[in-house]
């Protein structure tokens, strides 16, 4: 009975995961991490190992709505993935080493710092979406794109900058996805918004698009490692697929900003729990 109840609320937890993952491309992870970990004593690497598959679950329930209706930039989110793959490669086969040296807590407080410092450059921009002054990497690496925003009734024209800068953030971002589990959309987004300069909801899609990829390439090491519980990542996986899928719907009719918005209340808690977690507080 009491493992019949535990799969009901992992399937709940999932949910929930799923529909913050769809909304704002961090993946869903960001929930079921800490929820694990924290509230139901899950050893980290198995918590880690969990939301890498939910990831995936977040991707493919999301990516193909976002996909069909042209929010997605996959040309954008392909050459960005090469650096991710990588880093989630390097990430993963360091987890162990990590985890059994009892390491963790410093790349807990890293993340944390860094996500607050990215809170302040999200908020110092006033804006929902801005012209970029075109670079060298625009042309060179087809950045330019468009889109139909429902919510606002219009196309939406935009063109990425400093791809650079993006793919520098990408292979950081894979190596935390494979260190911490985490999918690392967070940092994917971030890339994209803040140092790319594309629209939110591009940043968002493409997110959910490249942390399917990051999670496979990061689960397979992490399977072999023994990391991924079956009885635990399924229902959990269950959960996140319901909750991406009507999130991606929700997405589709919401303004720029109030995504925004959301993106940053989430970042700040992530960043408080991740610090608390390093100094052994939560």
């Amino acid at each position: 009975m009491i493992s019949v109840f535990l799969s009901a609320l992992y399937i709940l937890i999932g949910l929930i995961a799923g529909l913050v993952g769809s909304l704002t491309g961090l993946g869903g992870a960001v929930v079921i991490t800490p929820v694990l970990s924290l509230l139901f004593g899950v050893p980290l690497e198995y918590a880690a190992g969990a939301s890498l598959t939910a990831t995936i679950a977040t991707s493919s329930g999301s990516a193909v709505a976002y996909i069909k209706d042209k929010i997605t930039n996959i040309r954008i989110g392909m050459s960005l993935e090469i650096a991710t793959t990588i880093g989630a490669i390097f990430g993963s086969l360091s987890a162990a080493f990590v985890y059994s040296h009892n390491l963790a807590y410093l790349l807990f407080i890293s993340f944390g710092l860094a996500v607050l410092s990215s809170i302040y450059l999200i908020l110092k921009k006033k804006r929902t979406h801005r012209k970029s002054k075109e670079d060298w990497s625009t042309t060179a690496f087809q950045l330019r794109g468009k889109y139909y925003d429902k919510s606002t009734k219009e196309e939406i024209h935009y063109s990425g900058i400093r791809w650079w800068l993006g793919e520098s953030v990408m292979l950081f971002a894979g190596l935390l996805s494979g260190l911490l589990g985490i999918g690392s959309g967070v940092l994917k987004v971030l890339g994209m918004d803040v140092g790319m300069h594309l629209p939110i909801k591009v940043s968002t899609a493409t997110s959910d698009f490249m942390i399917g990829v990051t999670a496979v390439t990061s689960s397979v090491i992490y399977l072999s490692l023994g990391y991924i519980q079956p009885f635990l990542a399924a229902p959990i996986t269950i959960g996140v697929l319901i909750g991406a899928f009507y999130g991606s719907k929700v997405m589709e009719h919401e303004k720029a900003g109030k995504i925004k918005i959301l993106f940053v209340a989430i970042l700040f808690v992530i960043s408080i729990e991740m610090i608390l977690r390093g100094f052994g507080i939560a």
